[in-house]
Formats: C-alpha cells, structure tokens, sequence
C-alpha cells in the first residue's frame, strides 16, 4: 500500500508481557505505513526490551490502560490511532481494512470480530455473542481493537482515566457521534482470563461490573471488586 495512504498508529499499553509482546508486534508489523508504540506501565520482565529489539517504539506511563493508552496517543504521529491489547493477535489486512472502514460515509469507529485463543466449545458461546452484541448493539470492547481518527480521539479528550471500563465509556461517547463498525475479521485474543477465573465466573463477573457501571458504581469500587472476585 502505498505511503499516501493515512498512518495508522498502533498503541499497546503493555505491563509483564514478555510472553506474548514479540508475536503481537510481528503480527501488527504485517502492516503498510504504520507505527508502533509501546505504553509500558512499569513491567518488571523485559516486556520494554523485547519491544525496542523488534522495532517499536517505547515509552514508560503510570500503570493503568487508559492512563497508557492516552499517553501512546499524545506522541502518535498517525492520522488513525488503533488501540491494540498485548494479548491480542491482529490478522493480515487488518491495515488495509481500517483504513477502508474510516472512508465509508457516517462511520466514526470500529473494531474487529473477536475470536479466542482456545479450543474449548464455551468460548465458541462467548465468542458468538461478543460478536453479536458488536454488531447490533454497536458495543465493541478494549480486546477487539478499538480504532478510529487521531482527530476523533483528540476531540473526545481521550480514554476516560479510570481504572475500569474505559474501553465501554469511550464506545459511548463515539456512539454520539455515528456509527461503529465491526470490521469481518477477527483478531486473536488470548483465552488466560476465562481459563484463570473459568469461563462461567468469568463472565458473570464481566456482567456484573458492566451492570455496576451503567448504574452509577463508581469505577474505583467497580475495580475493587474485579481484583477480588
């Protein structure tokens, strides 16, 4: 694709993903005309080193994925910023596909389908109703890369600075603004959290924060409860 075509800046708040970090940046870097900036929040493995050795772009934030996510933007140089978890594997043209989605009249944001690491038929149930909800309800989360213009994101102020569920507060305020679209691809998020807390608790868990917010919790309770549940 040729260099014309807008910059896309991919952001990954980062904390402890020595495991992971170098396949999600060989993944990103099937790319055309894009950046790539670590946000690491204080990583006591060598997630920062592994990042540079690859070729990103690396700076330290305050722990806390808007908090990091809003300082990767503050230094992108991209007309598109995309948000993109550590755990999480983008698939070949996705580049490509973000930058035709952003062209089509009305279209604010979007995301990609979602699509988890594990072969266990659960997260096949999981995975059918993030994707449902996605589209109908114009509700993508934080792991299905969120993207959208660097003008947009200045416009909104950024992520919200809370320590849960910014990835559902900025959807919010982009549904204000027009549509989002869910993008026919999907990327590859790894399955640890439904396997550490299992995938019944794990989702109920997620509801229930969910439905702490939209009823006024406030989001430092909310994570209290998530770190204790």
């Amino acid at each position: 694709m040729s260099s014309s075509q807008p910059k896309i800046s991919i952001i990954i708040p980062a904390l402890n993903e020595a495991g992971i970090i170098a396949k999600t940046l060989h993944k990103a870097q099937t790319g055309q005309n894009i950046e790539i900036i670590i946000v690491d929040g204080g990583s006591a493995d060598n997630t920062a080193e592994i990042a540079l050795k690859a070729g990103a772009k690396v700076i330290n934030s305050a722990k806390g994925r808007a908090l990091q996510i809003n300082a990767g933007a503050k230094i992108a140089t991209g007309e598109i910023l995309l948000f993109l978890h550590a755990d999480t594997l983008l698939s070949p043209g996705y580049d490509t596909l973000i930058r035709q989605t952003l062209e089509k009249t009305g279209i604010v944001a979007g995301a990609f389908e979602l699509q988890i690491d594990s072969f266990h038929p659960g997260l096949r149930i999981v995975e059918t109703a993030v994707n449902w909800r996605s589209r109908w309800l114009q509700l993508p989360y934080g792991d299905q890369a969120i993207f959208m213009s660097a003008n947009l994101f200045k416009q909104l102020g950024g992520f919200p600075e809370m320590p849960i569920m910014e990835d559902f507060a900025m959807i919010r305020q982009l549904q204000r603004q027009g549509k989002i679209n869910i993008v026919k691809l999907p990327v590859l998020t790894s399955a640890r959290r439904w396997h550490k807390k299992g995938i019944l608790k794990t989702t109920l868990i997620n509801q229930l924060v969910i439905a702490g917010y939209v009823l006024g919790v406030p989001p430092v309770r909310l994570a209290d409860w998530y770190s204790h549940l």
